[in-house]
């Protein structure tokens, strides 16, 4: 079964090794904006791009953080971050720096996003889960994400649910 996902992640650093996760296959993702689409959104300011994701994630039930190096504290995954937990949507994070990007390169581990937000007295990341995929290969982790990523989204789900 296709699970309704919302993807974010930096879209400079990160948007080849997004596309990659996308690609498996088991979860069906927001549309993702080619450059251009992107440029013309951020033209309309920040009213304009809060719309669009807002827009992206109607009808999804989770929102899948994908981690790169420079993913945590940035303005936007900030925003969608918390849209989707105050919408009741499952919260997920994949760490995907190992992932190749266009160059053939892996990254570095970034921070956890989930550290920036409290809910009641404590660290949203004590509650939402980061998946770190200890492969040393992207294509071990590419196998080890597209294995249970499914799995994740409905753990993510059953999480939010709970709380």
């Amino acid at each position: 079964m296709a699970r309704k996902a919302f993807y974010s992640f930096h879209y400079k650093n990160d948007n080849w090794r997004a596309s990659t996760v996308r690609n498996i296959g088991s979860v069906e993702g927001n549309k993702p904006a080619s450059d251009n689409d992107w440029e013309e959104v951020k033209k309309g300011g920040d009213s304009a791009i809060q719309k669009w994701i807002d827009g992206q994630m109607t009808g999804k039930s989770c929102v899948i953080v994908l981690v790169g190096e420079n993913t945590a504290g940035r303005k936007w995954i900030k925003y969608e971050i918390k849209k989707a937990w105050e919408s009741g949507k499952g919260v997920l994070g994949i760490q995907i720096h190992k992932l190749k990007n266009s160059s053939g390169e892996q990254g570095s581990e970034g921070r956890n996003p989930f550290d920036d937000f409290t809910i009641d007295g404590k660290k949203l990341s004590s509650v939402v889960k980061l998946k770190k995929p200890s492969q040393a290969t992207s294509q071990g982790v590419y196998n080890y994400i597209s294995e249970n990523i499914a799995d994740w989204i409905d753990e993510a789900i059953d999480i939010r649910n709970a709380y």
